[in-house]
């Protein structure tokens, strides 16, 4: 199935399939990646009600409550569930009031959306070995136990590769491993194998309990061999026939609008024959010994029958069966008559095969509902040497196990483009990252998770004013979202956005003050406005609620840096305590060390922080000044050419290039870049005294002149340097002019 194929996307069966994962991940305590596979289902079909359900469902189990009861606001036309979800919400946020009237109005209003309960959904009573592996990593992370963690995580990943929360681990972690080993890309599967041998049949048999939809589970037989890459299959213990709509547990229903209509489904091999007949979870189908009891049991010393014999009275079961169901089907319908005595031995002789209801339960329900025959027929037999299947229903069967691939595929595709994305944001490969989310489908381009990724691969490419309309699309899209905001708030100060800045806090704080954004976004608007004293009460307080918020850390450091070199080290090493991949904190220790004229330690942090994020011009024109002042011009230009190459319009990295340039005496590379840093900059007096210099240096005086009056205009306090230079000789290349 292609994710860019619009009416793929619209499949019941992937709905289904979604709908499976949410719950499976939900009851094994992985609410995060609930919340991943709910938000893919709701970009799918947002008039959907059953996958507002489940999205509404995920952020209630992640706390985020004001998101939750936005969502189920949205829709016009409410249902009973959607009350229930606004009641549950209100109620935890303390509206008492507007959680009674939606109560009330929950039970006037009809449960066409209402939610799957344990009695009609499959669910399991402990997490699967995948789930205790995932939480177990996530614990070692906040232990800083690392290695352990990446252990477990990857375990998840071989065990459940659908697991989001352990690869989002990896990717804290950053060291991923290739896409392509965690998550192989699926072989091609030819259905017609199914046709050719039918004793594939039967491999989803599994103690007469069918159900569709494997659960993560499966994943542990199937891909524990990264090395060798298998088709995505389903778990052992599911058929791949006709089921019963709400007949047992297993069986799982989930359309657009309710959770309660049986989804349509092609005629079954009962239904090819003609020959309908009342639900139920029987082990095999209706023949004519039930009218005259069971066959004559089959002695050792018989003969063999022919081939022939088998299959004339094979077609006499099947013609007795059909009439035999539709004289059943007459008597319960008119209310039993007479013969209503002979069916209950025959109820009792099914009830060994009957899960979830007893016979007379099961007769009841018949008797109440007639519709009921008609939308789910019976299902195949598990012992198909009994009653082999004719070549109409080995179609059926097929078409259904390959939509249930279709479907498994459309996930399993989008999962591995995502995670592609996710891990070149991790590895600080930015423009990857985009052209990643770049092929999504339209659908998952406007979710909030994929505008997230876009703001953040701009922020860290340094191109705030993209990042900024990303950040804008996730607030437009979820105005009550908590997730990312310290990075939307540390982007607004960059652009020097107060009155943004101003209403963003207020607008977290209404939603959670004791959220550790919130207080980020605060200290970051006292930061702005040059209240340190302010600013650092508020990351003291982020970090107070979240002491694994290395970021709080971090902030904290750079606004005492300029105070108190020391208390700004003990900041930055409590940052890298928390995450040691944060390469702010590296680079703020590499700050504090070169003021302190500790070269060696500067230069140590700055490479370190350049190591994790090697794409920042920034961090590599800070390595460039440490090794130029150690002396080694020749790395420090190399450095430099670096920094240009990934950000030409760095204008930090292009002065000092020219400046070292000048030292060099390659004065028109060095004019070269003057001349671009002052049509970037024209107010910049430094850009244009260095550019006087050089002008002078190769003998044009009549521009280095008219430059130096330019300079005066713009910064008389630069007298002094002018008239330094006009009394050096123009060629003296020794003279070291000041920092720019």
């Amino acid at each position: 199935m292609d994710i860019n194929d619009p009416v793929a996307a619209q499949s019941p069966r992937l709905h289904a399939r979604f709908a499976s994962l949410i719950w499976e991940f939900l009851d094994a305590g992985l609410s995060r990646t609930a919340v991943f596979y709910a938000e893919r289902f709701f970009a799918l079909d947002n008039t959907s009600h059953a996958a507002r359900h489940l999205y509404c469902r995920a952020l209630i189990d992640e706390k985020q409550y004001f998101s939750a009861l936005a969502l189920v606001n949205q829709d016009r036309v409410v249902c009973a569930a959607c009350c229930e979800l606004k009641a549950r919400c209100s109620s935890i946020l303390g509206r008492h009031r507007q959680a009674r009237e939606a109560l009330e109005q929950t039970i006037h209003l009809p449960a066409v959306g209402s939610l799957i309960t344990s009695s009609s959904r499959a669910s399991t009573s402990f997490p699967s070995a995948a789930a205790m592996h995932c939480r177990s990593g996530q614990m070692a992370l906040k232990g800083n136990l690392l290695k352990d963690a990446r252990g477990s995580f990857v375990k998840a990943l071989e065990l459940n590769p659908l697991i989001w929360e352990a690869f989002e681990g990896l990717c804290t972690l950053g060291s991923v491993p290739p896409v392509d080993q965690l998550i192989p890309p699926r072989q091609s599967h030819d259905m017609r194998v199914f046709k050719e041998d039918p004793a594939l049949f039967s491999l989803g048999f599994s103690n007469g309990s069918p159900s569709v939809f494997h659960t993560p589970d499966g994943f542990r037989h199937h891909w524990s061999d990264l090395a060798h890459p298998q088709p995505f299959r389903f778990k052992e213990a599911a058929p791949f026939g006709p089921r019963d709509s709400l007949a047992t547990e297993a069986s799982f229903q989930f359309t657009d609008i309710s959770f309660q209509q049986p989804v349509q489904r092609q005629p079954t091999r009962q239904a090819a024959l003609n020959a309908p007949g009342p639900t139920g979870n029987f082990g095999r189908p209706l023949s004519s010994a039930d009218e005259t009891g069971p066959d004559r049991k089959k002695l050792r010393s018989d003969p063999p029958r022919p081939p022939e014999e088998l299959s004339k009275k094979t077609a006499a079961r099947t013609g007795s069966s059909s009439m035999t169901n539709n004289r059943r089907s007459t008597r319960l319908l008119t209310g039993g008559g007479s013969k209503s005595g002979k069916t209950i031995p025959r109820e009792r002789r099914r009830q060994t095969t009957v899960r979830s209801k007893s016979p007379d339960s099961e007769h009841e329900d018949m008797l109440s509902n007639p519709e009921h025959f008609s939308q789910s027929p019976p299902p195949v037999g598990i012992h198909m040497e009994q009653s082999p299947p004719a070549d109409p229903s080995y179609d059926t069967l097929s078409g259904t196990r390959g939509e249930d691939e279709q479907a498994d595929s459309y996930i399993y595709e989008l999962l591995r483009r995502f995670a592609k994305a996710a891990r070149s944001l991790a590895h600080y490969q930015c423009q990857e990252c985009i052209d990643e989310l770049s092929d999504l489908p339209p659908r998952h381009q406007q979710s909030p998770y994929v505008l997230v990724l876009v703001g953040r691969a701009h922020y860290e490419k340094l191109d705030y004013s993209s990042a900024e309309r990303a950040f804008q699309g996730v607030r437009s899209l979820d105005p009550f979202r908590l997730w990312d905001m310290e990075v939307y708030s540390t982007l607004l100060w960059h652009l020097q956005r107060t009155v943004e800045l101003s209403f963003l806090a207020q607008e977290l704080v209404n939603i959670d003050p004791s959220s550790p954004q919130t207080w980020i976004a605060i200290g970051n608007l006292f930061s702005l406005q040059k209240d340190r004293t302010q600013a650092l009460a508020c990351f003291r307080r982020a970090t107070e609620l979240d002491p694994t918020c290395a970021y709080g850390f971090t902030l904290s450091g750079h606004e005492c840096i300029d105070e108190d070199l020391q208390k700004a080290i003990q900041f930055f090493q409590r940052a890298l305590r928390a995450d040691p991949r944060h390469y702010n904190a590296w680079y703020g220790l590499g700050t504090c060390y070169l003021r302190m004229s500790k070269l060696r330690l500067a230069e140590y942090h700055y490479r370190q922080s350049a190591n994790i994020h090697p794409m920042n011009a920034v961090l590599l024109g800070c390595v460039g000044m440490t090794v130029e002042r150690k002396g080694d011009l020749t790395d420090a230009l190399a450095l430099y050419d670096r920094a240009v190459e990934i950000a030409p319009d760095n204008a930090l990295a292009r002065y000092r290039r020219s400046k070292l340039l000048i030292y060099l005496k390659r004065y028109k590379d060095a004019i070269k870049d003057l001349e671009m840093l002052r049509n970037a900059t024209p107010e910049e007096a430094n850009v244009v005294f260095q550019l006087a210099k050089a002008y002078r240096l190769i003998g044009d005086t009549t521009k280095s002149a008219q430059t130096l009056a330019v300079v005066r205009d713009m910064a008389p306090r630069h007298l002094n340097k002018i008239r330094k230079l006009l009394e050096t000789v123009p060629d003296d290349s020794t003279d070291q002019m000041e920092e720019g």
